[in-house]
């Protein structure tokens, strides 16, 4: 790869915890670069770094030292409002409990982020979320509350919000966390379909399963990352979803 499609390059990170007198080692020594267009999912046990690494790509944590690059700028060397502004504009977060406003509806929660971004118009904000929220598949759906939608449908309001500032990156906490093997795949087949668009998709799991649908896993433990390759017989996920309803329909039948 050339180096104008590094994404983003982290070199050494070191993250050092103090507990006591016990010094704990989060982070040790890691090393990664991204590339644009790259969909990779993070794996590992509880405590094994992939959280702390996480937090740091996401500019909600810096290391105790190592360096960070975002399209050749050096996100250690920010301040917060720099950080701030940052992560407005070039990341999009999709968690696993959602993080939706309960008595906000689907287009104001999706709209929710552009209040920060003085880049874009207030009178554009109603097209940009109705837009995001038709990627997702929620275009009849932006006057619901979130009662009146399911888990899935809730994920999708997630989605649309973290794609409403047009983000070049997306990070997804265990985005399939709370949700069925089914509405997981649906979750799946929106990643991959905007990843086909050119929008890099980092994303944590302990699902391998949904790793599967990546393109290149990486998995960490004891704060280094000890697999990082290209996911072979990768899932795709509208042929996984055509399983299934092949599956429904035998036991419909029967």
């Amino acid at each position: 790869m050339k180096a104008s499609e590094n994404l983003i390059s982290v070199q050494n990170l070191i993250k050092t915890y103090i507990t006591g007198t016990t010094e704990v080692h989060a982070l040790n020594d890691v090393s990664l670069t991204i590339d644009k267009g790259e969909f990779l999912a993070i794996m590992g046990a509880s405590g094994s770094g992939k959280s702390t690494f996480m937090n740091i790509l996401g500019c909600l944590d810096n290391p105790t030292t190592g360096t960070y690059l975002m399209e050749g700028i050096d996100v250690l060397g920010r301040n917060r409002d720099e950080l701030a502004e940052l992560r407005n504009q070039k990341l999009g977060f999709v968690f696993q409990s959602f993080n939706i406003l309960p008595r906000t509806s689907a287009l104001e929660n999706v709209e929710l982020p552009l209040l920060y971004n003085s880049k874009i118009a207030v009178k554009d904000y109603g097209d940009r979320a109705m837009n995001a929220l038709k990627s997702v598949g929620l275009g009849d759906r932006v006057n619901a509350m979130p009662n009146e939608l399911s888990g899935g449908q809730q994920q999708r309001v997630a989605i649309a919000r973290a794609l409403v500032n047009d983000p070049v990156i997306i990070m997804a906490d265990e985005p399939t966390g709370n949700l069925d093997s089914r509405t997981s795949y649906e979750i799946m087949q929106i990643f991959q379909a905007l990843n086909d668009k050119g929008i890099t998709v980092v994303m944590v799991t302990h699902e391998p399963d949904i790793a599967q649908f990546a393109k290149t896993n990486v998995v960490f433990k004891d704060g280094k990352i000890i697999f990082n390759d290209t996911v072979k017989d990768r899932k795709i996920a509208t042929e996984e979803l055509k399983k299934i309803a092949l599956l429904t329909d035998e036991k419909s039948t029967t």
